[in-house]
């Protein structure tokens, strides 16, 4: 009966036969052989050791009784090495009395073969002990792959709490400002008091763009992690298209009197997606805008190498301690740090940045210090 093939379909079983006589290794491999194993022969325990290094085996038949250094020796080393320790391990031996078998067993070993050898009780004992090992095999990489779903379940709990989190309280913060201040302006029309109807339409028109980007980063977020968000990558002119984006935030830096300047190659063409892209500038320049005092700067540079873009966004704002560096892209860990004029925000921009910048094979980081500014840097591949 040939050797049934447990591991995967290209797989050999690869038998370490280990016997100082010549003739029990031949014996063996005449065996073994033709049932469909590979088979290794080797005449001493030191070799033993050295062979299963170099390739593991799947099953070691181990004599006991060699020169040098016995079976019994052999085998407490292979199960004292990490690596080999769950190698089956039959003995194979004259000494056939119940000392030497117990000793056999409680050294590591799973059987015992006595000499001389009988073709179909070799044979057998094999294919069992190859069998259970690879049930034991298949079983581990069982627990392994349980374990990573538990973790990956783990994680989508917490990304759906966050998630539920910006709801429940981000996103009802300005519909809140929107609503009292919206009363208090109807109300000062309808007794024709018009002092402070101006500032009062300010906030709600902040609350209302707080509440458009969070909707958005939040439609963005759900789309790209159901999978309906398409990445559509094309060749277009990056430098163009961070003019255009930085002139949408004019009025916004006005506001807190901090001038945007560019440091930018005369064109750049890159090979990516347009709306992800977008939502990543969008993101970053507002967080810039936000953590930078009133008359503060932000400069958007960006550097061109053979195979790579390497964009930055540099601001002169408060900066960031390096425990919360750790956790600026991480859903499950991230914060909402009130912005030098008390802006509001999630944290879920910078996760969509990391996302979309990751999708396009590039890398998202940032250097910053508390007091000294922070610079968020970002690679996307050249076309």
């Amino acid at each position: 009966m040939k050797v049934e093939q447990h591991h995967v379909a290209s797989h050999i079983p690869n038998i370490l036969i280990v016997d100082d006589i010549g003739d029990n290794l031949r014996l063996l491999d005449d065996i073994l052989k033709p049932e469909g194993y590979k088979t290794r022969l080797v005449p001493g325990g030191e070799l033993a050791l050295k062979a299963a290094e170099i390739e593991k085996p799947d099953l070691i038949l181990l004599d006991i009784m060699m020169p040098g250094m016995d079976g019994f020796e052999v085998c407490r080393r292979l199960k004292a090495n990490p690596g080999l320790a769950d190698v089956p391990v039959i003995f194979i031996s004259a000494l056939g009395d119940t000392p030497n078998i117990v000793k056999a067993l409680t050294t590591g070993g799973v059987d015992y073969i006595n000499k001389p050898f009988q073709a179909e009780e070799v044979i057998a004992r094999a294919q069992t002990h190859l069998k259970l090992h690879n049930q034991s095999l298949e079983l581990l990489e069982q627990k392994e792959k349980l374990k990573r779903q538990t973790k990956e379940l783990e994680k989508l709990n917490a990304t759906k709490d966050k998630f539920f989190s910006i709801i429940a309280h981000d996103l009802k913060s300005p519909f809140h400002a929107i609503m009292g201040f919206s009363e208090i302006l109807v109300e000062q029309v309808r007794e024709k008091d018009y002092d402070g109807i101006e500032k009062h339409a300010e906030i709600i028109l902040k609350s209302s763009q707080k509440s458009v980007d969070l909707l958005m980063n939040l439609m963005e977020w759900v789309r790209a992690k159901t999978g309906r968000m398409e990445f559509i990558p094309e060749h277009f002119e990056m430098v163009d298209f961070i003019k255009k984006i930085t002139s949408l935030f004019d009025d916004i830096a006005g506001q807190k009197s901090i001038a945007i300047k560019k440091d930018l190659p005369l064109n750049a063409t890159v090979y990516a997606d347009q709306a992800m892209i977008n939502t990543v500038f969008r993101n970053l320049i507002s967080n810039a805008i936000k953590f930078t005092n009133p008359g503060g700067e932000i400069t958007i540079s960006a550097v061109e190498k053979p195979d790579v873009l390497t964009v930055t966004v540099r601001d002169s704002g408060v900066g960031i301690s390096k425990d919360r560096i750790e956790k600026l892209f991480r859903l499950d860990e991230t914060y909402s740090t009130p912005g030098t004029n008390n802006e509001k925000g999630t944290g879920l921009g910078l996760i969509l940045c990391k996302e979309f910048v990751e999708k396009h094979g590039g890398n998202i980081w940032v250097e910053s210090s508390p007091c000294e500014g922070s610079m968020f840097i970002f690679t996307i591949p050249n076309a």
